[in-house]
């Protein structure tokens, strides 16, 4: 299990990084080899499940989760999401957290735990690195792109 935290600022407004961030079928766009499959009605809200398949030809693996807290930024206030990875193969949590930053700019804040099911706790670091980059480079895209 590794725990890893993304941070960044967005020279954008805070409900436009929320919209970026939470649109979930926009994430296959931004990782390699992913496709997402919303597995319930829009829009999003505590319930909603979805999930990212990763497979290269045959090979690959479902990653399905669940929205279990979903607090949109109004007025200014900060927004939190949380999503529950409910896989065989992937395990754990992601909580996205979006705030004013300095400038008028946002701040936002990707904290994850993630599991892989039999991977042995000697691999931890290179999981840790590899999903901090991983998901690090996502960030940005998302952030990038409208």
């Amino acid at each position: 299990m590794v725990d890893f935290l993304i941070e960044r600022t967005a020279p954008l407004p805070l409900d436009e990084v929320w919209r970026r961030l939470t649109d979930w079928p926009r994430h296959a766009d931004v990782a390699p080899l992913t496709g997402i499959r919303m597995d319930t009605p829009g829009p999003t809200r505590v319930g909603t499940r979805f999930t990212a398949r990763t497979a290269l030809g045959p090979l690959g693996f479902d990653d399905p989760m669940e929205v279990t807290e979903w607090r949109p930024p109004v007025g200014g206030e900060p927004g939190r999401c949380r999503l529950e990875k409910r896989g065989r193969v992937m395990l754990g949590w992601a909580v996205i957290e979006v705030r004013p930053g300095p400038g008028g700019r946002t701040h936002v804040r990707w904290l994850e735990e993630l599991r892989v099911r039999l991977l042995p706790s000697v691999c931890d670091p290179v999981l840790e690195r590899t999903a901090r980059e991983a998901y690090g480079r996502a960030v940005n895209k998302l952030l990038r792109r409208a």
